[in-house]
């Protein structure tokens, strides 16, 4: 296990830049949580920054498409933890019946993600986003940085990015777009989640959890997750799998998704 200066010392920045978020942005900022282990991860660390509280709207982007043990969760935790939940849905497509079956993975995540997430945006008018990206999850996601804009469009202009330098964000700000996202835990690894976890005793869902051979490293939609062989059903036994395993964190997802020029088009229309 990871020793707790280095957890304190991931926590710390991440909390820093919580509570840079917070101060700049206040009832404009809201956090982006789809229950799994890396956005209620970075929900306990709001809780931490704010004495227990989350003190700003916890919005959960509903495909629908969802695990049940998804929906579960969150309706548990947002009432123990007093959250101020949103639930954002695309319901014109959602009522045209859209789904990655019929219109394709693509259509389907800009329509009920990156549409639906807009849609919030502009009904509680916000200006930030506190989202739970890491670098190590894919490449495209790596070239983010901790305080990035959205133009008025929704793109994210990955080509043509500021420097940013630790505790210097204020200056790589453009407030002439839309809108911030911003990744307080972009410097965590998938073990560190997993080690911080254990120490904090963060709640995760069971689909984390081998059963009969197999578990799921990543979730999202249903549709679109797959589970991975193996026998980790414990957070001691994931950690140590994590560290000798060669298949990459998101490899049960869907393959054209997460196929990097797919990602890189995905996430330059917004999606998270």
């Amino acid at each position: 296990m990871k020793n707790n200066s280095y957890l304190d010392e991931l926590e710390s920045k991440s909390i820093y830049i919580i509570r840079e978020a917070y101060w700049e942005y206040k009832e404009k900022l809201a956090i982006l949580w789809s229950m799994g282990k890396d956005s209620t991860t970075l929900l306990h660390l709001v809780r931490k920054a704010f004495l227990g509280s989350v003190p700003m709207p916890a919005i959960h982007i509903d495909t629908t498409f969802k695990f049940k043990e998804i929906y579960e969760f969150r309706d548990k935790f947002a009432k123990e933890w007093s959250l101020d939940l949103r639930i954002a849905k695309n319901e014109p497509e959602l009522r045209k019946g859209m789904s990655p079956l019929k219109e394709g993975r693509f259509a389907c995540c800009t329509q009920l993600k990156t549409e639906a997430l807009k849609q919030a945006i502009i009904q509680y008018n916000l200006k930030a986003l506190l989202v739970a990206i890491r670098r190590d999850e894919h490449a495209i996601r790596a070239k983010e940085r901790y305080f990035s804009v959205r133009d008025e469009s929704f793109k994210w202009d990955y080509r043509n990015q500021a420097i940013e330098l630790w505790q210097e964000y204020y200056k790589t700000r453009n407030n002439s777009g839309q809108h911030f996202r911003i990744h307080p835990l972009l410097h965590w690894r998938e073990i560190d989640i997993w080690e911080y976890i254990k120490r904090e005793r963060i709640p995760v869902i069971g689909l984390y959890f081998s059963r009969w051979g197999r578990r799921y490293r990543s979730i999202g939609c249903e549709c679109c997750c797959q589970p991975v062989a193996s026998t980790a059903n414990t957070i001691s036994k994931i950690i140590k799998e994590i560290r000798i395993t060669k298949i990459s964190e998101r490899s049960g997802r869907v393959q054209d998704k997460e196929k990097e020029y797919m990602m890189q088009k995905l996430r330059s229309l917004g999606y998270m």
